[in-house]
């Protein structure tokens, strides 16, 4: 390829860069809810916007930065501290368009636009790729993030709350740093948009609550036989409390659990992060492995106080 050839595809990808941003960015606000530097946030509706929890330091008259400079006053609707997801709404309609969420989830190696509207100049944009697509994982508020996104891209004071795109400009997930010691993160865009549906329905998110202590354990290859497919860990139930969910679906201390509505548990986290995106009042099948037997269990999942 000629270097005229190269440079019609660097014009083409940058033109294409700088559009992305652009349609971004008329969904991206400023909230100046905190004391020192102010963040950013995704127009989600008409009247609502998402932000990261931890940039809010006040729940009344907030103040929200439009794209076209315009001010608007919001409230807190709800906050998920261990998700670090935020709902605030607006008195009133925002001219601002709704970001709209990607087709298709980030890949690993993809080209990726860290947004942010910190200050009153306007928009800033960083470029990255997704180094690592992970989940789910504890974190330093107290909770476990189903799964997350990191990136390269640098994360500039005020980017919590801003969105995550692809080089469309759709997103792929909100910016925070809030969640892990000197790492910047972005929380996947239908994670993001389930606990936000949470956060207007319940001003909550509610997590569901099964009753049970475990332990991880190795299944022999003996006992993956079976099971009917390969699974080399599971958790051992070594307490069952009296009157759960767990103990009406008929689970016993001293069973195997390696499934949960379908999808395998392997370890601790495993469960968590099924119970966490779970309904409450679900009913959904455990597998378990009794006596060196497959047994197939129904739960109603019952709500963690």
């Amino acid at each position: 390829m000629s270097l005229s050839e190269n440079n019609q595809v660097l014009s083409v990808l940058s033109n294409a860069m700088a559009d992305a941003v652009e349609k971004a960015a008329a969904g991206t606000v400023l909230i100046n809810a905190r004391r020192r530097f102010p963040a950013s946030g995704i127009v989600y509706a008409s009247d609502l916007v998402l932000t990261a929890s931890h940039v809010l330091e006040r729940e009344e008259e907030i103040p929200v930065i439009l794209p076209d400079g315009d001010q608007v006053k919001a409230a807190l609707v709800g906050r998920d501290p261990g998700s670090d997801v935020a709902v605030i709404r607006t008195e009133s309609s925002l001219p601002a368009v709704v970001v709209e969420p990607a087709a298709q989830s980030a890949r690993i190696g993809q080209l990726v636009l860290a947004l942010g509207r910190p200050t009153m100049e306007g928009i800033q944009a960083s470029l990255g790729v997704v180094s690592a697509i992970s989940g789910p994982a504890h974190t330093r508020r107290g909770g476990v993030l189903e799964g997350h996104i990191r990136t390269d891209a640098i994360p500039y004071p005020g980017f919590s709350g801003g969105p995550l795109v692809d080089t469309g400009g759709f997103i792929l997930g909100m910016n925070t740093s809030g969640l892990t010691r000197g790492a910047s993160l972005a929380i996947p865009v239908k994670l993001t948009w389930q606990i936000a549906d949470s956060l207007v329905k319940h001003g909550s998110v509610r997590r569901g609550y099964l009753g049970v202590r475990s332990q991880p354990v190795e299944i022999p290859a003996s006992q993956q036989n079976g099971l009917g497919h390969q699974q080399t860990s599971g958790l051992l139930l070594v307490g069952v409390e009296a009157d759960s969910p767990a103990a009406e679906a008929g689970l016993m201390v001293g069973d195997i659990l390696t499934g949960f509505a379908g999808e395998r548990v392997a370890d601790a986290d495993d469960l968590f992060a099924r119970l966490a995106g779970q309904a409450v009042g679900d009913q959904v099948v455990l597998e378990v492995l009794r006596a060196g037997q497959r047994v197939e269990l129904i739960a109603t999942i019952g709500e963690r106080k």
